[in-house]
């Protein structure tokens, strides 16, 4: 579970990306889902956008694929999502730490 500070972290860097994920009319398939497994691997943060033919809404979508990839949804404005999720292997983002 990531921390408001963590995702407000996360908000910032997803600012610089490009969107590379596209959810069109065919809505989440299998292909769309290792689109985006492939890419959180790469990169960890991902930003996504659902296409106005799209049946879903960008936060179904932000859902659907952060269940299925087993990803934390960041944020969902509009018709774009941010998808994070840490690579094990090699980590590229350093997220501050929580205090507790």
């Amino acid at each position: 579970m990531l921390t408001s500070k963590q995702r407000a972290q996360l908000r910032a860097m997803a600012a610089h990306e490009d969107t590379i994920v596209h959810i069109g009319k065919g809505g989440i398939n299998q292909n769309i889902i290792i689109q985006m497994n492939d890419a959180l691997k790469a990169r960890e943060l991902v930003k996504g956008r659902v296409l106005e033919a799209s049946l879903l809404t960008a936060r179904e979508a932000c859902d659907e694929l952060a269940e299925a990839c087993k990803a934390e949804p960041v944020q969902v404005i509009g018709s774009k999502f941010v998808l994070y999720k840490r690579n094990e292997q090699k980590p590229k983002i350093e997220l501050v730490k929580s205090k507790k």
